[in-house]
């Protein structure tokens, strides 16, 4: 037992995705896992532990931002033993062609800083997703109609940004979204030898002034645990 997640050791499955929003975990888990059960609600983050086509699944969400996602990464991976770790959540898209409700897959995510930045000091790491997942994801987007793209995201570790000349530069460069916990969950898997891959879905766009409805986010969202929970157990 970690000192922020609650689950005793065994309750927590070796492939783990991780919403931001500890109610999306929720959410997630009772509609894609079969009889899934609360192993964790420590501070309101809630996790859930079921199968998915007999396979063991962890969904656990991770909060907003690196420095919260971080803890519950150490932990799972430390404490819990788990191996495979799928974030799944939302993100601003940053290119013309891409669109509300699509599907991005970050192979990569610039960020300024992560709370790794105190161990990997001056060297700029370039962190990115397992191979292995990325190629299994994009197979299960295509089999389900899914529009989506594979790129490079930018991990922010600030929400209400304030730097426009950035976003101009980032959007130069081909970087197709914003998010806020992808480039340290890539370094944490790194570090420890996991695999790791991040399924974001489109809720809004930067360059358009556009926001997914509420009430369209749940329909939309289906689609990116779909592609999460296949590219997880292809071998």
């Amino acid at each position: 037992m970690g000192v922020h997640i609650g689950a005793d050791r065994g309750e927590i499955a070796e492939t783990v995705l991780l919403p931001g929003d500890p109610f999306r975990a929720r959410w997630a888990a009772e509609t894609f896992l079969d009889t899934p059960r609360c192993v964790n609600e420590v501070r309101g983050m809630l996790g859930y532990t079921g199968t998915w086509q007999g396979q063991p699944v962890t969904i656990h969400g991770t909060g907003m931002g690196m420095p919260s996602l971080s803890i519950y990464v150490n932990e799972l991976i430390r404490d819990h033993g788990v191996r495979t770790l799928i974030r799944i959540g939302s993100a601003g898209a940053m290119q013309t062609g891409v669109n509300l409700r699509d599907i991005v897959l970050a192979m990569s995510a610039s960020t300024i800083s992560t709370p790794s930045r105190a161990i990997l000091r001056d060297l700029n790491y370039a962190p990115v997703a397992d191979f292995g997942l990325l190629t299994a994801a994009h197979a299960a987007a295509r089999a389900i109609g899914a529009q989506t793209h594979v790129g490079g995201v930018y991990s922010s570790d600030t929400f209400y940004d304030e730097r426009p000349e950035l976003d101009a530069e980032l959007t130069r460069h081909g970087t197709l979204a914003v998010e806020m916990e992808t480039a340290e969950l890539y370094i944490l898997a790194a570090r420890h030898g996991c695999r790791a891959l991040s399924v974001l879905t489109i809720s809004d766009h930067l360059l358009r002034d556009e926001a997914l409805p509420a009430e369209e986010r749940e329909k939309s969202f289906a689609q990116m645990v779909q592609v999460a929970l296949r590219a997880a157990f292809t071998d």
